[in-house]
């Protein structure tokens, strides 16, 4: 009985260690196609302009900056007032001045997540060892008909996302997470497309999140996107009451 087990031992080895060269190796064929590392690293700085696309087909302006290593402000315009959200690294915080409220305050529990996620200039997979998530293989799995590899990634605060990777070009085209939203379980999806260049790193310019199996998503389409914009780090930073 010894040598069936063992052998069953091994196998098990075998595929758990094929899994993970093939997570790696997907994630360094999608570094390469996208630029590769040099390239993704020139990039300091990352400011993206465009609009989102809400219900009834209402835009609203947006302004998205990413500063390195991990910092991150958005401002949103709705009727012709500006609100902010921002992470410096270390403190979030927000201005909602639709809500009567002119000042800066603090963020809360879940939008501070959020912008911490927002914050991570590179995204999950790239350098994940360093970032303390864990990525795997979860085999094959079909976007809108078209086959994909599947991705589970582990972040390094608990939080369980899957990738669904293209399997010509190994971009990601679809992820979905699993959040808490008042006491409940709730799956979203995020789609991305429209991938191009953008100092010899390609970035989607399209991204459609809403619910799991919901037709109401929330759509963001960037009309530009620039790199190496000079952002002073005041930008992100909480602005004292005056």
């Amino acid at each position: 009985m010894a040598k069936p087990i063992l052998g069953l031992i091994l196998l098990l080895l075998f595929v758990i260690g094929a899994q993970a060269q093939s997570a790696d190796e997907i994630l360094a064929k999608y570094i390469k196609t996208v630029g590769g590392m040099e390239k993704i690293d020139a990039v300091k700085s990352l400011r993206r302009t465009g609009k989102v696309i809400a219900g009834g087909g209402f835009e609203i302006p947006i302004v998205e900056e990413n500063k390195r290593p991990n910092m991150f402000r958005q401002d949103i315009t709705i009727q012709g007032l500006v609100g902010t959200s921002a992470y410096d690294g270390k403190n979030g915080w927000k201005i909602q001045p639709w809500q009567g409220k002119k000042d800066a305050e603090t963020m809360g529990e879940g939008e501070l997540k959020a912008a911490i996620e927002e914050a991570d200039f590179d995204g999950p997979l790239i350098n994940y060892k360093a970032k303390g998530n864990k990525v795997e293989f979860a085999g094959m799995d079909e976007v809108e008909g078209d086959d994909t590899y599947k991705l589970k990634v582990t972040l390094a605060n608990g939080e369980t996302r899957y990738y669904f990777m293209d399997t010509e070009y190994f971009v990601p085209i679809k992820i979905e997470t699993k959040r808490i939203v008042r006491g409940a379980e709730v799956e979203f999806e995020t789609v991305l497309g429209d991938y191009k260049e953008v100092a010899g790193w390609y970035v989607p310019y399209s991204i459609e999140v809403g619910g799991k199996g919901s037709q109401f998503k929330q759509k963001i389409v960037y009309d530009k996107i620039e790199a190496n914009v000079p952002l002073d780090e005041s930008r992100f930073v909480m602005p004292k009451k005056p």
